[in-house]
């Protein structure tokens, strides 16, 4: 049997804006846990595992995935995203603003927009994958940080 997976994730470097400490902290646990449990199938592979490399360019999502079979690239526009992803980055950095000060009870209240946005984002994404490359909910969840990771702007 065949593992449809991905045994390893990249960003690019040269399309990766800075970040803060938390972002920066949410990108390496979503790489490892990526890693450590996922499902990733591209439509024509026989055999996983995959290599991934994430990347924009003209104002595209890259995904470069690569197997012992297999090399592809599949570019998506970045336009029906735009939205989720606008809202989605603005929540985040209300949350981290939260963080530094706010109460229990708003910091849940900021998280249980995160996540709904999150939800809303690795829906999309998956969306978006379809007829290319199947993957569960979680592994697109993590996809959209990461995704997230390399929109944002500074």
């Amino acid at each position: 049997m065949t593992e449809h997976r991905l045994e390893a994730v990249d960003l690019d470097a040269a399309t990766l804006p800075s970040a803060t400490a938390e972002i920066e902290h949410e990108r390496r646990v979503a790489i490892f846990d990526l890693v450590e449990k996922n499902s990733f199938q591209p439509a024509e592979a026989i055999t996983g595992p995959y290599r991934l490399k994430l990347s924009l360019q003209d104002n595209r999502l890259a995904f470069d995935v690569t197997g012992a079979d297999y090399a592809r690239t599949y570019a998506l526009s970045l336009t029906p995203m735009k939205t989720v992803l606008k809202d989605y980055l603005l929540i985040c950095d209300s949350y981290y603003e939260a963080l530094r000060g706010s109460s229990a009870t708003q910091i849940e209240a900021v998280d249980m927009g995160r996540r709904g946005l999150h939800n809303e984002g690795a829906e999309l994404l998956t969306a978006r994958l379809e007829g290319k490359v199947a993957i569960d909910h979680e592994t697109a969840r993590r996809l959209f940080t990461l995704v997230c990771a390399l929109y944002r702007r500074g």
